[in-house]
């Protein structure tokens, strides 16, 4: 969730520059891309080894965990333009078209987020066999 967080909370600071003109908040902006990029790198990897390892074949998980792959790597690829044609700007301030991609990016983080929710929540995907209202904590001594 924190590639996702990243990534939306620099669109809220586009729209503050926009509002305001601050270069600090585009400066922001641009950060949070870069950060939220690199973490989304990270988070699919990660995120692919579960699919693949994991979730079983020929389920409805392994096809929503395949659509939610894809929907977020387009996220970061829209983001990743985003964040090019901000580096091109001396004061990081955003374009339209980098202003357009972002806007794009954070609607499709919207769509890719939900299906990660559908996989966890709906479908069990990575969630522990023994979870339930009153499981012990994970910090508890196991009882073999």
């Amino acid at each position: 969730m924190f590639p996702l967080g990243l990534l939306t909370t620099s669109v809220g600071f586009d729209v503050l520059y926009l509002i305001t003109e601050r270069d600090s908040f585009a400066f922001t902006a641009a950060h949070l891309v870069a950060a939220g990029v690199l973490m989304g790198v990270v988070t699919a990897a990660t995120g692919w080894l579960d699919w693949f390892l994991v979730t079983p074949r020929g389920t409805r998980a392994r096809r929503i965990g395949l659509l939610h792959g894809l929907v977020n790597a387009v996220v970061l690829v829209l983001f990743a333009v985003s964040w090019t044609l901000r580096l091109a700007e001396t004061d990081w301030t955003p374009t339209w078209p980098a202003l357009v991609a972002a806007w794009l990016g954070v609607l499709a983080g919207g769509l890719g987020g939900w299906l990660g929710g559908e996989l966890v929540e709906r479908l069990g995907i990575s969630v522990d066999e023994g979870a339930h209202p009153d499981a012990s904590s994970s910090l508890a001594p196991s009882r073999s």
